[in-house]
C-alpha cells in the first residue's frame, strides 16, 4: 500500500511553514498599526461589511493556516503536491493583503479590498503551484514502491469447501458516532435558529460512523463480502471472478487512506476502521480494495485459493 514518504510530507508542509512565518512576521511588525476591530469581510464592490477583533483575527488566521498545513501534510499524494503549495500561497497572500489594507486605518468601515487582491492571490498561488510541481521530481513515483508479496494459497482438496469470517471494529469510532447522535437533538432544541441546523451535522457524522464502526468480513464461495456486523446492507462485495490476487499488509489509516471509514483514493478504495493488518484485494480492473481486519493472512490465502479454483471451472 502506497504511503506518503517523509520527504513528501516535508515538501507539503514547507509552503505553509514559509507562509505562516512570513505572515506572523508581518503581524508582529504591524500589529500596533492595525485598528481594533479589523475589516475582514467585503461586499462585491470591495466595501467592508464585516469586522473581527484584532486578537481574534490573529488567532483565527493562524489556526486556519496551521489546519490547512496539517491537512495537506497528512493527506498529500505525490501527484497533488502542487495543490499544497497553491493553497498556502493563496491563503497566505490573502491574509497579508488584508493586513496591508487595514494598516494605519482610523475607521475600519472605510477599508476597501479591491478585486485585484484576488487576482494577486491567484497569481501567487499559480507561481507556488509551479514550484510544488517542480519539487515533485524529488519524490519517487508511488508505483516505484515495492509491492507486497502474495501470501501462500490455502491447501484445499478438490471437493473441499471452506469459509472464513471475522468481525472487527473501532471503539473510538463507535464512541464518536454515539456522541454525535446524542448531541444532535440537544443542538436542534437548544441552539438558536439558524445555528441549530448545525445539529444536523451530527447525523451526517453519527449515522455513517455507527454503521461502519463494527464490520464483518467474510471470504467464501461468493468472494469477499464486507458489511456492518449488525446488518446485511450496505455491503461491499468482490466476486471471485474479479479477484486477481490478495495479500495481507499493514496499513496506516491516515498515511494510506487519509482517515477512517469508507475511503476512496487513486487506484484503490478501502474500508478502514483502524491502522494495522489489512486484507488487500487486487481486482481484475487494476484497482485495489483494502479492509482492516485481524488474521488477514488467512483470509487472503483462502481468497487466492478460491479465486484460482473458480478460474479453472
Amino acid at each position: 500500500m502506497n504511503r506518503a514518504t517523509p520527504r513528501l510530507r516535508a515538501l507539503a508542509a514547507l509552503p505553509f511553514v514559509l507562509a505562516l512565518a512570513a505572515y506572523e512576521l508581518l503581524l508582529v511588525l504591524r500589529y500596533d498599526r492595525l485598528p481594533d476591530p479589523l475589516a475582514t469581510h467585503f461586499d462585491a464592490g470591495g466595501t467592508a461589511d464585516g469586522f473581527t477583533g484584532r486578537a481574534a483575527f490573529l488567532l483565527v488566521s493562524t489556526v486556519l493556516l496551521l489546519g490547512l498545513g496539517a491537512g495537506w501534510t497528512l493527506l498529500v499524494r505525490r501527484s497533488a503536491l502542487w495543490g499544497a503549495w497553491a493553497t498556502a500561497g493563496f491563503t497566505g497572500t490573502l491574509f497579508a493583503l488584508l493586513v496591508r489594507d487595514n494598516t494605519d486605518v482610523a475607521d475600519p468601515a472605510r477599508v476597501e479590498s479591491p478585486l485585484v487582491n484576488l487576482t494577486v492571490a491567484a497569481g501567487v498561488a499559480g507561481g507556488c503551484a509551479a514550484v510544488g510541481w517542480a519539487l515533485t521530481r524529488l519524490v519517487p513515483p508511488e508505483d516505484a514502491e515495492t509491492p507486497a508479496t502474495d501470501v501462500p494459497r490455502l491447501a484445499l482438496g478438490a471437493h473441499e469447501l471452506a469459509g472464513w469470517t471475522r468481525a472487527t471494529g473501532s471503539r473510538p469510532l463507535t464512541a464518536l458516532a454515539v456522541l454525535a447522535l446524542v448531541a444532535t437533538p440537544a443542538v436542534l432544541l437548544l441552539a438558536p435558529w439558524p445555528a441549530a441546523l448545525l445539529g444536523l451535522l451530527g447525523l451526517v457524522v453519527g449515522l455513517p460512523g455507527l454503521v461502519l464502526a463494527r464490520i464483518r468480513v467474510t471470504v467464501d464461495r461468493r468472494g469477499l463480502t464486507v458489511r456492518p456486523s449488525f446488518a446485511s446492507w450496505p455491503r461491499v462485495r468482490v466476486p471471485l471472478d474479479e479477484v486477481a490476487g490478495a495479500d495481507a499488509r499493514d496499513i496506516s489509516a491516515l498515511g494510506d487512506f487519509g482517515g477512517w471509514g469508507y475511503r476512496v483514493r487513486a487506484h484503490r478504495t478501502g474500508l478502514v476502521v483502524r491502522s494495522g493488518e489489512a486484507l488487500v484485494v487486487r481486482r481484475t480492473g487494476g484497482r485495489e480494495f483494502a479492509v482492516t481486519v485481524p488474521d488477514a493472512r488467512t483470509a487472503a490465502a483462502l481468497l487466492n485459493t478460491l479465486a484460482e479454483r473458480h478460474g479453472k471451472v
